[in-house]
């Protein structure tokens, strides 16, 4: 068999690549027995959860449309963000930096303090820039302990930008105009989230695709990139001209001969998802969409509400606790440490039962972009692109994005696959004429 466009995974990436391609030449290889990726939907005992939390919100006209036209409006929820930090047992605006006037007045003073004494360093890493660009006070009470328990490494082994434009950043001016009246939008400061859950749109742009041309439980587990085959684990071979990955780089890589030493040298962590349904609400937490706890005694990083989205009459929760890559994650001892640190904050109290629960380990979830490892791995993309090797998404490009960012990168390789097509039917035509 040989295949056109062949594309390794299901998930809203390589949806969107056949979705946007012209030609229907393609195959979509997927090793579960279902599409969607991480972008799927738990429904369990009246209780609707995401695989993580996942919102939607676009900068992208013509991605916007093309949501709101397959979605219907019923189905649509939006929100106005409201996301705090947890931090020593108060509750201030998110993010921290433009909110220290929230803090008690002697962390405040600290804090404005280091801001404006701070020395300027040569930033080599993210670490580095956190404290060059917030001060000390800042860093250490926040920035600092946050992203540690949210990557689970060392700060200092990440690039400075290793968050892109999804880090808040704020320069002094800001931090101060913000202390009469707050003006900080993050990116997604407005929202919208589905009532049957993200993968509804999912479901929704696979209505729009050949069915045949989509194989499950179907895994790749050798490229060659010389003779332009994969090879699936039942051992056999499907032949291409182009190749359109978008399961995790470092796993694709490993497929290919010659890569195990990037491999190895690729970084990421794990986080666990617990899905949690309590039989009522909480009696502290009525408006907040999801909150950041720095507090390393605490096991869980973030814990996001759906009920105070969807409005529902129970307590539905994600909670979410980052692992190094090499962890053994206990479930059942994690579990049993949340439900008593949400007690311990505020957002169940002891009569609130559990009603039910789903534990997502999501592997990889945070790729640590390290400014010297992403340069051999773009070389090596270069040239394999020249062998009709192509790569997508948050986990096939290794970095850290949106779920519109992955549909915007399918969409711009379809159309300028696409307009390769046409201007070698052009230039055949014009020749055998």
């Amino acid at each position: 068999m040989k295949i056109k466009n062949l594309i390794i995974g299901a998930g809203i990436s390589g949806l969107s690549f056949a979705y946007f391609l012209k030609n229907e030449d393609y195959l979509i290889l997927e090793k579960d027995n279902t599409y969607g990726g991480y972008c799927r939907t738990i429904k369990k005992d009246g209780f609707t959860w995401d695989y993580a939390g996942h919102f939607y919100h676009f900068k992208t006209e013509e991605l916007k449309k093309l949501f709101l036209d397959l979605v219907e409006s019923e189905e649509l929820i939006e929100k106005e963000k409201c996301t705090k930090i947890f931090y020593k047992d108060k509750l201030i605006d998110f993010p921290f930096q433009t909110h220290i006037h929230q803090l008690e007045k002697e962390e405040f003073i600290d804090c404005l303090y280091d801001l404006f004494t701070k020395e300027e360093i040569i930033e080599k890493d993210f670490l580095d820039m956190l404290y060059n660009k917030f001060g000390k006070s800042i860093t250490e009470k926040f920035l600092k302990p946050y992203n540690e328990k949210l990557y689970a490494t060392d700060l200092a082994k990440l690039d400075i930008n290793a968050m892109g434009r999804f880090f808040p950043y704020a320069d002094k001016d800001e931090i101060i105009k913000n202390m009469k009246k707050s003006k900080v939008k993050s990116y997604n400061a407005n929202f919208w989230y589905l009532r049957k859950g993200t993968q509804y749109f999912i479901d929704k742009l696979y209505s729009k695709l050949n069915k045949d041309k989509i194989l499950f439980n179907k895994e790749v587990q050798h490229i060659n990139m010389k003779e332009k085959y994969v090879e699936l684990s039942d051992g056999e071979k499907i032949y291409y001209d182009r190749l359109i990955n978008t399961i995790p780089l470092n796993n694709a890589l490993s497929m290919i001969n010659g890569n195990e030493n990037i491999v190895k040298e690729m970084s990421y962590n794990k986080v666990l998802v617990l899905n949690l349904g309590f039989k009522s609400k909480s009696k502290n937490f009525h408006d907040e969409h999801w909150i950041y706890f720095p507090d390393k005694s605490l096991n869980f990083y973030r814990v996001g509400f759906y009920n105070n989205i969807l409005g529902s009459d129970k307590l539905s929760l994600y909670v979410e606790i980052g692992f190094d890559k090499n962890a053994n994650i206990n479930i059942s001892k994690e579990l049993e440490d949340t439900l008593k640190n949400l007690e311990k904050v505020g957002i169940k109290d002891s009569n609130n039962e559990l009603e039910s629960y789903e534990a997502i380990i999501m592997n990889p979830a945070y790729v640590h972009i390290n400014k010297d490892t992403q340069e051999k791995i773009d070389k090596i993309l270069l040239e394999n692109e020249s062998l009709g090797f192509y790569t997508l998404g948050r986990y096939g490009k290794w970095t850290y994005n949106s779920m519109e960012d992955s549909m915007l990168w399918a969409k711009e390789l379809a159309d300028k696959l696409n307009s390769k097509e046409k201007n070698n039917d052009t230039i055949f035509k014009i020749n055998f004429e």
